[in-house]
Parts: C-alpha cells; structure tokens; sequence
C-alpha cells in the first residue's frame, strides 16, 4: 500500500500557509482552525478545499470477552441497536441528520439474524456470530481478519463511488473497550491498569473485575507466546486478530482504505481511536488524513490520543461511542474549509496588513 504523506504533493505547507496568513485576520487568530485548513488543503491538495457527500460507516459486532462480565450491558443491546438504527432512534441518527451525513450500517460479526425484510438498513457482511473469547484463545483467525479489513475497504468504496471525500467511522459492539484497552496498552506501552475504564457503565468493582480478565488475558500463555508478524510500525500485528473484534477490524480496514483514497477520516472515541492506532502502526501515514473528533469520558482515552500526537477538536465527556463524538465535530471542520475559501484577503479588502 502507498498513501501520499502531507506536503509529498505539489502544493506546499508554505503556499496554504501563505494563503492562510493574508486572510483578513490577525495572523493565527483563526487558532485551530487554520491548522484544520492547513491539513485538509495538504491532503486534498488545493487551495480550494470542499467537503462531498460526507458518509458515515457504523460497523457491528459481537466479542467473546463478553461472556467474562466485562461490561456492564449485555450482548443483546448490540443487536437490538443495530435495528434501532434503522427505525432512526440511535444517537448516530440524529447526528448524521444533523450533518447530512449518508449513514451505513453494516453487520461484520453481530451474534444474531437479522432479517432482510425487516431490517433492510444493514449491510450483510457477518464473517461468523461475534469472536471467540480471547481469555482463551484468538478472537478470529487471520484469514477472518484479512476478510474483516476487507469489508471496511469496500464500504469506503461505496462511499467514494457516490462522491464522498470524507468518511465517519462508528461501532456498535458490547464489551468492545476490552479489546480497545489492550491494543493500546500493548502499543503504547501505557501501563494497562491506565488503559482500562467503566465502558459502558461498570462502577468500581466492576472495572477492577474487568482489569482482572484483560491482565489475565494477558498473561497467558497463549498471549506471551504469539509469533512476531512486523508491520511497518515496527509491531507485531498478529495481536490485532488474537483480540480485536470483527467490527474493530472493519473500521482499520476502512481507515486504510480512506487514506488511500486520500480521504479525510473522522475519528470518533475511544474505539476508534484504538483502530487508528492499530491502522497508524500498519501504515503510519494514515495519521496524515485523521481528523480527531473529541476526547472521550472512557478511562485512557487521553493517554490514547496523545501516544498518537493527536489534538481532538471536542472535549465534551461523551462515551456513546457510534461515531457520534466525530459526528459533532464536523461543523468545526466545514468552518475551516469555509474560513479558507470564503473569508477576503487584505489586499481585495483593502485593509492594511499589518504583520
């Protein structure tokens, strides 16, 4: 795979920043929305950036690890959500209404039958019922992995055949901050207990309950021994599928296949935050097309975001999860898009520039 990094194109950060600085603006008053306008002009590669047909990919599945009581909801809500969405009630609903967001919702791995008659909004794409419980053995095998990673590149090529050129990525997937925890604990090196937070609502006890299953989980022998698989991040990549869930793989899958469409790619929570970190250590310069919707309320995700060198946009204490955080964030980024291409210069207004 070969992504064009930022500033690998014609256009240069100095001609954008050039652009940027004879607005008729104090120079860098425009904060974070000039460092907004700076990357989506680097990775669209034009001083007139636009937003198309912005799209939404929530991706479903069902985790084995959930059988340990490591969250507080159970396994059904995943299935009974995803026929929420059609009826239009989730939170991804009305965000995506909001926005003018197409919403994609599609079934990797959800441990029910949904009927196509009465659910004709999901998108069959089920690889097996949930994964396996990784207390005791890998989540999927590897050739599921590779079919799950290729179920997110086609949704992005849906998405791109109707125009889009910036994607959201959501989840839907009890128990799917276990496996989150560890991928950022085992690419971090942040110790786990840091990384592990209530998910969907588990009070004290319950978090130390589920630290107890991942440090466990962890310490096996099965874990300690897992044959080396090097990415280009210098990882071994044989971890994402030993614990990583059918919908997590998707989404990194789908974030791959966005930068390489040159894509911008909304990052939601904690969730997808640990699939762009997975996706950053297969190919590093997924990073380059990211836009980090907010800071979540789950424990470490903070830590998470800063590992990568990210600056989310929002810090609202959500913990939906959906993508809805991401989702909230896109009036932000339509408004640098906006200050770059509809706010005068000083020279056509007529006003002294005084720096």
């Amino acid at each position: 795979m070969k992504i064009l990094t930022q500033g690998q194109g014609l256009l240069s950060p100095q001609v954008i920043q050039a652009k940027i600085d004879n607005l008729n603006k104090p120079k860098g008053s425009l904060g974070r929305l000039e460092t907004l306008a700076m990357q989506i002009c680097l990775v669209q590669q034009t001083l007139s950036p636009k937003l198309t047909h912005p799209c939404h990919i929530l991706f479903g599945g069902d985790h084995g690890i959930e059988r340990e009581g490591v969250s507080a909801s159970p396994r059904d809500v995943t299935w009974q959500q995803m026929l929420n969405y059609g009826r239009g009630g989730g939170g991804v609903n009305m965000f995506c209404r909001q926005h003018g967001f197409k919403l994609r919702v599609v079934d990797v791995g959800v441990d029910y039958d949904f009927d196509a008659q009465t659910a004709p909004h999901i998108i069959n794409r089920k690889i097996a019922y949930g994964t396996k419980n990784f207390l005791y053995e890998a989540a999927m095998s590897q050739e599921e992995w590779e079919r799950a990673l290729a179920v997110g590149a086609e949704q992005v090529d849906a998405c791109k055949d109707e125009g889009c050129n910036i994607i959201c990525i959501g989840e839907m997937g009890i128990a799917n901050t276990s496996p989150s925890s560890i991928i950022m604990h085992l690419l971090t090196g942040i110790p786990l207990q840091q990384c592990v937070g209530a998910g969907s609502g588990l009070n004290d006890a319950g978090v130390k309950h589920k630290f107890d299953v991942l440090q466990k989980a962890l310490s096996s022998k099965v874990t300690t021994s897992l044959p080396t698989r090097e990415g280009q991040g210098g990882v071994s990549t044989s971890i994402f599928p030993y614990f990583m869930g059918f919908e997590m793989a998707a989404a990194t899958g789908a974030m791959l296949r966005a930068a390489e469409h040159r894509m911008l790619i909304l990052v939601d929570g904690f969730i997808m935050s640990a699939c762009m970190l997975a996706a950053s250590r297969m190919e590093p310069s997924v990073l380059d097309f990211a836009i980090f919707g907010h800071c979540g309320d789950e424990g470490g995700h903070k830590l998470m975001l800063e590992a990568m060198g990210a600056e989310p946009l929002l810090n609202l204490g959500l913990r939906l999860g959906e993508g809805t955080g991401a989702l909230c964030a896109y009036p932000i980024v339509q408004s640098a898009v906006n200050m770059i291409n509809e706010m005068d210069n000083f020279d056509h207004a007529q006003i002294t520039k005084y720096f």
